[in-house]
């Protein structure tokens, strides 16, 4: 356990270390890898984040696919080891912070299910399992939902090699800045 808190804190360090410019490029350049893979499979919902410390922001991609008519949903922590549940959201729309910390749409009205879901990774290794920041929201919702298309959201410089526990689920594909 104390291998994995280690080199979250590394991996975290070092996308905080990227130049904001850099950061920026590196956003448009994950933005434009999704919203090509969505030409090829026009999903109606997907379940998106909102960046929290130093996470590739998606918003400009985000904008761009309500724009289009996607249905954005953003994850809410409604209890403590519970999965997450998806809630509507539009670019714009009022927020609040749910039970982590996490902004999430204010006015929460009926579920989403979405097709896609973006993950947000730490980490992420060559196999396309996930390191999140150690709660296991992610994984207990992907053991219960309707699976979802799943895309690991990260910079390159997360790549790295750990062993995935056997609660983690394996992505289908992982995003980062250089195109696959």
């Amino acid at each position: 356990m104390t291998k994995k808190i280690n080199l979250r804190k590394s991996l975290m360090a070092a996308r905080a270390a990227i130049h904001p410019e850099i950061r920026a490029q590196w956003d448009a350049d994950i933005g434009a890898q999704i919203l090509a893979w969505w030409h090829a499979h026009p999903v109606s919902r997907m379940g998106v984040y909102l960046p929290i410390q130093c996470e590739p922001d998606l918003q400009g991609l985000y904008r761009e696919l309500a724009a289009r008519g996607v249905q954005l949903a953003l994850p809410v922590v409604v209890e403590k080891d519970a999965p997450l549940e998806f809630c509507a959201w539009q670019p714009g729309d009022q927020l609040t912070k749910d039970l982590c910390g996490v902004h999430v749409p204010a006015q929460r009205g009926a579920g989403v299910t979405p097709e896609c879901l973006l993950l947000p990774c730490v980490g992420f290794n060559a196999e396309r399992y996930r390191l999140g920041y150690g709660a296991g929201y992610y994984d207990r919702t992907l053991a219960v939902m309707p699976r979802p298309f799943t895309m690991g959201i990260a910079y390159s410089c997360s790549h790295a090699a750990f062993d995935a526990a056997a609660h983690d689920i394996a992505l289908d594909r992982i995003i980062t800045e250089k195109p696959v």
